[in-house]
């Protein structure tokens, strides 16, 4: 759920302009799914852009507050939303942890890097929804360690029905900064895109699973 529209529209814009985020309906991406896609995005490329991240930081930060006061820890899930993770945290002044796919092979074997009490409010952050599972991974794996969960915060999202199903199904809010339906409109009215493209785009995000170019 985007929270305030202009703060989605801005967010957006400033991923288009440093290729975060590439539309490209002519020449679709191959995502690690196989699925064909007109849209790739790389929020980490935010990082190298300090204005730009910064923006990103103060907005997800006033989010946090915003919706959940101040949480005991921040959560980023590995290793998207590390970077943006402790800038977060750093901005709030909290602890910081993060979450690993699955639990280290040697050593400790943790799965959870960093050092939080049990029953402590967590707001877990992350740069990009697309299905949810990876997200929702890092959420069990910390309330498995009896994490109070308050909510995740993600950059953007593709808005997927099957996303929202799996956090309706795991009781998680998400809330985004951004989203597919306001990266659209923007790169519509700034000629980002032809709107010849818009239909191809438009279409890709009706059935992502069967599109083909």
């Amino acid at each position: 759920m985007v929270l305030d529209k202009e703060i989605a529209k801005k967010t957006a814009e400033l991923l288009l302009q440093i290729n975060a985020i590439k539309l490209e309906p002519e020449n679709p991406f191959t995502w690690a799914s196989g699925w064909k896609s007109p849209i790739y995005c790389d929020n980490r490329i935010m990082l190298s852009y300090p204005e730009i991240r910064n923006y990103v930081r103060e907005e997800m930060a006033k989010q946090v507050e915003s919706l959940y006061g101040k949480p005991d820890v921040i959560a980023g899930v590995a290793t998207g939303a590390i970077g943006i993770g402790i800038l977060v945290a750093e901005a709030l002044g909290l602890p910081f942890v993060y979450v690993r796919p699955e639990p280290k092979s040697h050593g400790r074997q943790n799965q959870i890097e960093g050092y939080f009490e049990p029953g402590q409010s967590v707001v877990v952050i992350e740069d990009l929804i697309s299905t949810g599972k990876s997200s929702l991974n890092a959420v069990r794996a910390l309330k498995d360690q009896q994490a109070n969960i308050k909510g995740m915060i993600a950059i953007f999202t593709y808005g997927f029905p099957i996303s929202t199903e799996n956090f309706e199904a795991e009781g998680v809010e998400l809330h985004t900064l951004s989203d597919y339906e306001h990266l659209i409109e923007q790169a519509s009215e700034t000629h980002y895109v032809k709107e010849s493209q818009m239909n191809t785009l438009l279409e890709w995000r009706s059935n992502p699973q069967e599109w083909k170019k």
